[in-house]
């Protein structure tokens, strides 16, 4: 987590991304990006969480793999301040698969979320660096493998994306991404005797290419 900190503090602390084309001047941010990155998923293990899918703590997953895409229109720049427009598709898988001598049981947990979002971008159309934040509905799975879902696990809740990166052209239409981003999920509803999953906010590593046409 430490390391991720920095990585971000870092990552938005860049104001001039180094140019790799070398142009003069450099072109503007946009008009549009496009992203995919393969991402590192870090859920969080409370147990309230646990209690709301009927599991103990032990048997909830932590790390898992998952997949962001996104689109951004670069509308106006004001100052050094470009300003973006677009949304984003977040899935993320984790798995926990106890030793059977522990009596845990193996558990899958998924969550999906479409969110908008609305980006501040600082640089050049060459390299820049970005923070972002949008609200969008979310699907958040926890389920032991071969049991059915809860009805938990098919409610909709509200979530706050927020967090930051960049990006470095290699190429003219082509750029490596990074980004850090936080997924702030609002708490569940209490059913079958069960108590509401509890706010929580979850972190994504993620990393890949941008894609300019």
């Amino acid at each position: 987590m430490r390391v991720c900190r920095l990585l971000l503090l870092a990552t938005l602390g860049l104001s001039n991304p180094m140019n790799v084309l070398a142009q003069e001047p450099p072109p503007r941010i946009g008009p549009l990006v496009i992203d995919v990155r393969g991402t590192v998923p870090r859920f969080e293990q409370t147990d309230q969480l646990a209690q709301s899918r009927g599991l103990l703590l032990g048997e909830l997953p932590r790390t898992g793999l998952g997949l962001d895409a996104g689109a951004h229109f670069y509308v106006f720049k004001w100052k050094a301040v470009t300003f973006g427009l677009g949304g984003q598709v977040t899935l993320a898988r984790a798995h926990a698969s106890p030793a059977e001598s522990t009596g845990l049981r193996p558990v899958t947990e998924r969550f999906a979320s479409i969110t908008p979002q609305l980006s501040l971008n600082f640089g050049s159309g060459n390299g820049w660096s970005y923070l972002s934040a949008g609200i969008g509905a979310a699907r958040w799975k926890i389920v032991p493998d071969g049991a059915d879902e809860g009805p938990a696990d098919q409610e909709r809740l509200r979530t706050v994306n927020y967090g930051g990166g960049a990006r470095w052209f290699i190429k003219r239409h082509l750029a490596f991404n990074v980004d850090v981003r936080f997924h702030q999920i609002d708490p569940g509803t209490p059913t079958l005797g069960l108590p509401g999953s509890p706010r929580t906010t979850f972190m994504i590593f993620g990393a890949g290419v941008a894609i300019k046409p």
